[in-house]
């Protein structure tokens, strides 16, 4: 019998943490109930989640500091949940590296439905990569290396810290360069075909991408107007 995939779910709130536990369960998900962010990072490491639905208003930690400290341990899929639906706070989610964000009140079919899709995107990048990781998955320009084997990426002989979202897509675009890809095009490689989110969320972590690696005059990130993005390299310089 194949071993239960693990959700743990992060929300003061009992009553939410325990409705979204019955319909995890019903799908044959194990979960495990936390109700503050010191409890979840605590919890973390034993508890070992296949996936973290993170509530933003908790009390101390709250939900942004959690997915940081996460972050920095592993890529665990992490959905936010929040009544939070300013643009601002989405973009700040992603950033720190969730893997989508859902507004409350929300459908209990559609958050099954996101876990699942997470899940799915997680499990198919993770059998995709292991079978590669001893020849090694790089790219490399003038001051530039993209590590997708151990998640790593050194800039003009510094490394960068990048959530893997970032990184996946930098990989991505440099794999092939002065390849014009659509903002669609990339939500479908990187977040996968059943990624419920929009295209914004390719313009944060492009804008992220910027900020932490301006280029220099043998590439750029550039931006396709009315179309997309691409890794724009001179002749001769990957």
């Amino acid at each position: 019998m194949a071993e239960k995939q693990k959700i743990m779910i992060v929300d003061d709130d009992e009553s939410i943490a325990e409705l979204i536990s019955l319909y995890l369960i019903k799908e044959c998900y194990e979960t495990k109930m936390v109700f503050d962010g010191e409890s979840a990072i605590a919890a973390f490491p034993e508890f070992k989640p296949d996936l973290i639905l993170l509530d933003l208003m908790l009390p101390g930690m709250d939900g942004y500091q959690v997915c940081r400290e996460i972050r920095a341990k592993a890529d665990t899929p992490v959905i936010m949940l929040s009544a939070k639906g300013e643009v601002f706070d989405k973009v700040l989610g992603l950033e720190l590296g969730a893997d989508d964000y859902m507004i409350k009140p929300f459908d209990s079919k559609e958050l099954v439905a996101r876990v699942k899709a997470v899940l799915r995107r997680y499990n198919q990048k993770t059998q995709t990569e292991t079978p590669k990781k001893e020849g090694g998955k790089i790219v490399e320009y003038p001051g530039l290396v993209v590590n997708l084997t151990n998640y790593s990426v050194h800039y003009n002989g510094e490394s960068v810290e990048m959530p893997p979202k970032e990184l996946e897509l930098l990989y991505f675009l440099a794999s092939s360069p002065n390849r014009v890809f659509t903002r669609e095009q990339l939500l479908d490689n990187i977040w996968g075909y059943e990624y419920v989110g929009d295209t914004r969320t390719v313009d944060v972590h492009v804008k992220r991408l910027r900020e932490k690696l301006p280029g220099n005059r043998d590439w750029s990130i550039s931006t396709v107007w009315g179309i997309g993005y691409k890794f724009e390299a001179h002749t001769g310089s990957r």
